[in-house]
């Protein structure tokens, strides 16, 4: 018999139990400006609609970065106030 849905991919990487939840969003950031910058200098090497295409992606990861910085913002609010 086939099944009609494959089982879900093993994950190869996971994070550590323990881990501050600033810890956690700073790492966040940093991942995402990795990214950005990634995807930004790979965009500057293309031309027409994927060099769009990348930019795009690149402005998602520039939202993503001011969501995570509004949640650590409140993070250190919280922090602070305790």
């Amino acid at each position: 018999m086939i099944k009609p849905t494959p089982n879900p991919p093993i994950r190869l990487f996971t994070v550590a139990d323990g881990i501050s939840t600033e810890d956690l969003l700073v790492n966040l950031s940093e991942t995402l400006a990795s990214a950005n910058a990634l995807s930004c200098d790979l965009a500057f090497n293309l031309e027409g609609a994927k060099r769009e295409e990348l930019l795009g992606v690149a402005q998602l990861i520039e939202l993503a970065q001011l969501l995570a910085d509004r949640v650590q913002a409140g993070v250190q609010l919280a922090t602070t106030a305790a």
